[in-house]
């Protein structure tokens, strides 16, 4: 067996496409033109190129991006100042702070602090309350990413046995709540499950997210499961060259699995797609319009 490739490119740019084509129709019906600001602190090369891509994505997409680029120095108080005046702007809709910050920085306050109907990250403890509620929310970028690949495979989850290995606020608590709403039977794994091989072989998904490179072997994998591999990690070859890997060792899971992420390729793509529907709907649910790209 050969798994079959899940083009997070290719979907991701179909996504991209829709969200363009409603952003259009919205501009010319209703005037109304979704707005993000992205806040970066410091200089940091890896968050650099991300923000770069974003801006590049929001911009394709006919959308208005308001980048703000504090210094290193800059203070909690002066951050939040900004996040103030942010949260009343009507031109923004949504609001993305870029992580890491400083460590002179506490990133939850930072998070509290944005509006929560402008919290395109999905971080605020209210979204993240409402998530696991089962009640309408923004929904993190990267979790909403993974849940629309593995339906490019499986259009119904019900039923199915789905592992999540990781368990941050970022991804693994975030797929949690969001499988159980699709009534998958969840199973949350992380670096210190017993026999963590044993607990993914007879599950029909399996979502990894510890970040450990290759971490799941080919024989963890029960054959014709769906695999989507959420990491991203750098490793140095024997030549000294580097490149990324995901947190699955992808050819032996390939030669077992049914559907496959590559890394990269695969769920990264969809993690900037996402970030333009969640503006999208910021956008027109604070023009009380309805948002038709999912």
């Amino acid at each position: 067996m050969t798994a079959t490739i899940i083009d997070g490119l290719a979907i991701a740019g179909n996504l991209r496409a829709r969200v363009a084509a409603e952003v259009a129709r919205l501009a010319s019906a209703h005037g109304l033109v979704p707005g993000i600001a992205v806040v970066q602190v410091g200089d940091n090369a890896a968050s650099d190129v991300y923000v770069r891509n974003k801006t590049r994505a929001v911009e394709a997409a006919g959308m208005r991006s308001f980048d703000h680029h504090l210094p290193d120095g800059a203070g909690e108080v002066e951050l939040l100042a900004l996040l103030a005046r942010l949260d009343a702007d009507a031109a923004v809709h949504g609001i993305l702070v870029q992580l890491p910050l400083p460590a002179h920085i506490d990133a939850q306050n930072v998070i509290n602090a944005i509006d929560p109907a402008k919290d395109v990250d999905g971080f605020h403890p209210l979204n993240i309350g409402r998530l696991a509620s089962g009640l309408p929310v923004m929904v993190p970028c990267t979790p909403m990413g993974c849940m629309i690949l593995a339906k490019t495979v499986h259009p119904s989850l019900a039923g199915l046995d789905a592992v999540v290995i990781g368990r941050s606020n970022v991804v693994g608590r975030p797929l949690l709540h969001l499988l159980i709403t699709e009534s998958a039977t969840v199973t949350i794994a992380h670096s210190k499950t017993h026999d963590l091989p044993a607990v993914c072989r007879d599950k029909d998904l399996v979502f990894a997210a510890i970040g450990q490179a290759e971490l799941v072997k080919g024989d963890w994998i029960k054959p014709g499961a769906t695999v989507i591999d959420i990491g991203i990690n750098r490793i140095t070859m024997p030549d000294g060259k580097t490149r990324i890997v995901g947190d699955v060792a992808f050819a032996q899971a390939r030669a077992v699995a049914g559907a496959i992420t590559p890394v990269p390729g695969g769920v990264g793509p969809m993690t900037i797609a996402c970030l333009l529907v969640n503006t999208l709907r910021a956008a027109c649910a604070a023009a009380n319009l309805p948002a038709s790209v999912l």
